[in-house]
């Protein structure tokens, strides 16, 4: 008799704080969520923040998730009577701010709506009644009355489209959404402890925020035209403020550093059709990683003078699928005949299907470019059915394999010089040779590894340098587990040959291969001299590795007598 299991519900509370002068935070925490998107895995849930700002008139900042819709409307209607509230600020339209609008709208029809042109426009399409509204355009205000005058800031692509974050002149507090947010689950309102919430901030940022670092700079410089900001008042997990400034500063420095990458990569979508944005959010990722920056531009919205620009200082060029028919067909058609006209030769050229009701169809689109004289960056990603976490890793391997190979150039230069007695020097540092491999979700890496080496002895624990580039660093987040296998002198070429050969996005990388699984669930290479089970602890970033702290949990020797394979390299510069 098998055992049939429990199915529990997922911990939904609500949390609500006074944050300042007259100023409530309405915040729904999701205690059990594991994935955000799909294509995102969480380790410590997430939260859906909403706030609530009186004056003489009453003006409510997003909504939350539906899966909230009772727990939060109880919680609003505790706070005030939806009929007294004036004004509902939609910071931007993404279904997890956005899911209660409608509701909000029912109980409050008098409330006016406040948000940028193109949220109204997708909002409009969402609640199918009519309502009063405003568009929020960079530097217009609303005026509460006792000093809270509500002022826009213009912050497209953070991270979707029609972004805007709002600033009360009162009490000093910017209203930012998903920018500055981290998914982070936890009864403490604010960011006190700054240790336990930085790999989550970083995470978020990676994965959300990285691939439109150029926007993050420009609305960062339209913060800047502010007064003082003494709170951030996010989308997801704590506030900002006790660490304000330092978080603030770690987000204009990650986006310095990307945006001086010499490369960049035109990414064009369709933020409200299919999955098109995050499909495209899990590519955008995939080439952030290897070193080239990218520009995320909405076919729906962008001016065809930008989409024009845009093109013609790219390299490379990834186009969502759009719809065949839309209210916006014109302009998504437009848009897409800019990118044709405006493409270079020798470009390269990726495509992704977005799993719309009807999108574009993909193989004439790539011909019509490919006798432009692009070159195809990764192979067409057809997506078929609703997108898995397999589909998302395809998207982000393949974002990485375009990256690769618009830096491989670079790289074969830096190989080539070999002359100088520091890279002579370097070279003679020594590694031993192991296979790393992990497991996470129903998703499988490997990664042939030489910089190893035993970091503590209580705990055990190891280091382990992985590229930014490798597909297994995404396996690597802190609390991930895997093995480090450890290959054998003079038995350790069939292995290292295997590994060391370039995989296709999505392919098995452990087809061919005799293996176990791990009390860990990762793989366990049988041929291996010995094996090590893992779990990451910290992460340390340096200029194009992570270095990889982590915790040996079990281990085993197949042969007492077996030597460990040692890598020897002439030159520092490369492996």
């Amino acid at each position: 008799m098998v055992a049939t299991p429990i199915k529990t519900k997922p911990r939904l509370s609500i949390q609500t704080a006074e944050i300042g002068f007259d100023t409530t935070a309405i915040r729904s925490l999701d205690w059990d969520r594991d994935r955000f998107d799909i294509e995102f895995g969480l380790q410590n849930g997430t939260t859906y923040n909403s706030y609530l700002i009186r004056g003489d008139q009453t003006a409510l900042v997003d909504t939350s998730h539906a899966k909230f819709r009772q727990l939060y409307l109880d919680a609003l209607q505790g706070l005030i009577n939806p009929k007294e509230i004036d004004y509902l600020i939609i910071s931007h339209t993404e279904p997890d701010h956005s899911g209660l609008v409608k509701d909000f709208l029912e109980l409050a029809p008098q409330a006016i709506v406040v948000a940028s042109k193109m949220a109204l426009k997708f909002l409009e399409d969402l609640v199918h009644q009519p309502f009063e509204q405003i568009i929020a355009k960079n530097g217009d205000t609303v005026d509460l009355g006792q000093g809270h005058i509500i002022e826009f800031v213009n912050a497209p692509n953070l991270h979707w489209p029609d972004t805007i974050f709002s600033y009360d002149q009162k009490s000093g507090i910017l209203f930012t959404c998903d920018a500055f947010g981290l998914h982070y689950c936890s009864d403490a309102t604010y960011d006190e402890d700054l240790k336990a919430i930085a790999k989550d901030y970083r995470f978020y940022y990676d994965c959300l925020m990285g691939p439109n670092a150029r926007s993050v700079l420009s609305a960062m410089k339209r913060m800047d035209q502010l007064g003082e900001i003494n709170l951030v008042a996010n989308g997801h997990g704590p506030l900002l403020r006790h660490n304000l400034q330092e978080l603030l500063d770690r987000y204009r420095n990650w986006s310095k550093a990307q945006t001086k990458a010499e490369k960049s990569v035109a990414v064009f979508y369709v933020a409200d059709y299919g999955y098109s944005d995050r499909l495209s959010q899990a590519i955008a990722k995939g080439i952030t990683k290897t070193g080239v920056e990218v520009e995320m531009v909405d076919l729906r919205s962008a001016d065809s003078t930008e989409v024009h620009e845009i093109v013609n200082r790219s390299v490379g060029i990834v186009l969502g699928m759009p719809p065949l028919a839309s209210k916006n067909q014109e302009d998504i058609a437009a848009n897409l005949g800019t990118v044709l006209a405006a493409a270079k030769d020798k470009q390269l050229i990726g495509a992704f299907e977005s799993y719309g009701d009807d999108d574009e169809p993909i193989d004439p689109l790539i011909t019509k470019f490919r006798e432009a004289g692009l070159k195809p960056g990764f192979p067409p990603i057809k997506i078929k059915d609703i997108p898995t976490e397999a589909d998302y890793q395809v998207c982000e391997e393949s974002g990485t394999d375009l990256g690769q190979l618009l830096t491989l150039k670079d790289l074969v230069k830096q190989m080539k010089s070999l002359d100088t007695d520091l890279d002579k020097a370097i070279g003679r540092l020594s590694g031993g040779l192991y296979i790393i491999t992990a497991t996470k979700g129903n998703l499988s890496s490997a990664m042939l590894a030489s910089w190893v080496s035993q970091a503590s002895f209580e705990p055990i624990g190891l280091t382990i340098a992985v590229a930014k580039d490798r597909a297994i660093e995404s396996f690597m987040q802190v609390g991930d587990r895997f093995v480090l296998n450890i290959l054998e002198e003079g038995k350790y070429q069939g292995l290292m040959k295997h590994f060391l050969k370039r995989f296709k996005p999505g392919a098995d990388r452990f087809a061919g291969i005799n293996t176990q699984t791990a009390a860990n669930g990762s793989p366990i290479l049988t041929d291996a001299l010995a094996y090590l089970e893992c779990e990451v602890s910290s992460r340390m970033e340096c200029s194009d590795h992570w270095i990889v702290y982590s915790k040996v949990e079990l281990g085993r020797v197949s042969n007492p007598d077996g030597l460990t394979a040692i890598h020897h390299r002439k030159v520092g510069n490369h492996y």
